[in-house]
């Protein structure tokens, strides 16, 4: 059998080999940002098989299979499990330079024990080696989670949840730790048709009336409080951009009134609500010590036919160039003014944004924490080879790449956990590139210093885990 993922991959140099060794394999990963289902961890969630457990959900398999011509029925469809993992395997023969190529083999070979190579000519070999697995050992969610050595684990969850699976696996004593992440879209999104009915279940779950805006903060705070003693140190924005249009309280007051009726209400309108409740959350939060994440840069939903079948989180993404640096100056200086900036988190999904942030992110560093303004890791359509680099280098440049807090999955995938070694070893690749070329002194004391701090040390502390 040919194999293809060894312990050298990725690593480009003897350097970069002795540095992964020493300073980055093995350590424990800290996933504080991800999309997985606290339940499926409480119940310790079985598969029957590869496909359940691989493309179930996987936006990422199916935009490739899309692009291969694959039929959706092979997809998200009626075909049968067996039907789509073949048609998977035939797609991912042509994705030379896609990280899919990389994440597929390294997930078959950490946690299926298949060092081979995936092809439509060793897919029923493959199907039947998973699927043995998965039932004999049994490969659960919580097998998977204990065997990629994960300490940490930040779902995401809205202020309406219950958060009842958190607890249930606190009560248990499970061994790693699995905490809330605060996402509070819908309550942001005032332009939405669901606002007003989501608004009600927000002031169900508070027991707050909510009829205008300072029944609205005091609803906002009684959530936050709620998620934070869940354990809950971190908030999570999904926003197109980071607005900033600011108005009085009785302007705000009165949009919300006539969002909460059903009135159609400006564009203006809609930013300055959005800039003002963003800006009171980021003022309960630095209360709190709670970090705040914005992920921004991203078109969704892009093709209606198929969103009216399917809809949403099924592939139909891209990247927006839509997001003025200036919104976020003014947005982080107001808060920083008026209450003072939480520990914060930059995500944009274009890549030419790096530097942008990078040159952001150093106006408003300060001795609260190392690092307290972060730029966030490669995500999305950036999570590769050249995503990771161009972050990494631009962060490098223009910051300070040892107060990084590293990589996370942003998946809703068990088996993503590869991708933190995937980080590692491109991490470990370009400092080693960087050391070769004498840019920077072989220290072994620094190298463990920076490496082991990016790939875990800053992200506990940063979070206070």
């Amino acid at each position: 059998m040919k194999k293809f993922i060894d312990e050298d991959f990725m690593l480009e140099s003897v350097t970069a080999k002795v540095l992964y060794e020493k300073y980055a394999a093995g350590l424990p990963i800290i996933d504080y940002h991800c999309h997985i289902n606290p339940k499926e961890i409480y119940e310790d969630l079985k598969y029957e098989n590869i496909t359940q457990v691989w493309l179930y959900g996987d936006h990422y398999k199916w935009r490739v299979m899309r692009a291969s011509g694959i039929e959706e029925r092979y997809i998200t469809g009626d075909a049968d499990d067996y039907e789509k993992f073949c048609k998977y395997a035939e797609t991912l023969e042509c994705c030379i330079g896609n990280p899919l190529y990389h994440w597929s083999h390294m997930e078959l070979k950490k946690y299926f024990g298949y060092d081979g190579i995936l092809s439509s000519e060793t897919a029923d070999k493959v199907w039947h080696l998973c699927n043995k697995v998965l039932r004999e050992q049994p490969l659960s969610v919580r097998r998977i989670i204990e065997e990629s050595n994960v300490e940490v684990i930040c779902t995401t969850d809205d202020p309406t949840d219950s958060l009842i699976w958190h607890q249930k696996l606190k009560e248990d004593n499970y061994s790693v730790k699995v905490l809330p992440a605060w996402r509070p879209d819908q309550l942001v999104n005032i332009e939405k048709t669901a606002f007003a009915e989501y608004i009600k279940k927000l002031g169900e779950a508070s027991g707050v009336n909510i009829t205008d805006w300072y029944s609205l903060k005091d609803a906002i705070r009684k959530r936050i409080d709620y998620f934070d003693e869940k354990g809950c140190c971190v908030s999570d924005h999904g926003v197109a951009y980071i607005p900033y249009r600011r108005c009085s309280e009785s302007e705000l007051d009165r949009t919300l009134r006539n969002a909460l009726e059903g009135q159609k209400i400006s564009a203006c309108e809609i930013e300055s609500y959005k800039t003002e409740v963003l800006m009171f959350m980021a003022s309960e939060y630095k209360k709190r010590d709670w970090v705040m994440q914005f992920h921004y840069g991203c078109d969704r939903n892009n093709n209606s036919r198929q969103f009216k079948i399917l809809g949403p989180d099924t592939g139909y993404d891209c990247i927006s160039n839509y997001a003025p640096s200036g919104k976020i100056v003014r947005f982080l200086d107001d808060v920083n003014l008026e209450s003072g900036l939480p520990k914060t988190i930059l995500y944009s999904l274009n890549p030419s944004d790096n530097a942008v942030i990078d040159s952001i992110i150093g106006s408003f560093q300060n001795s609260d924490a190392a690092g307290k303004i972060q730029h966030g890791s490669a995500w999305w359509f950036n999570d590769n080879k050249a995503g990771m680099e161009q972050q990494l280098i631009s962060l490098a440049s223009m910051g300070v790449l040892g107060k990084f807090v590293g990589m996370l999955t942003d998946s809703r995938s068990f088996l993503s956990y590869t991708r933190h070694d995937y980080f590692r070893r491109i991490l470990c690749s370009l400092i080693g590139r960087w050391v070769d070329q004498g840019e920077y002194p072989k220290d072994d004391q620094m190298f463990e210093k920076i490496i082991r701090g990016i790939c875990h040390d800053n992200a506990e502390t940063y979070f206070g885990f």
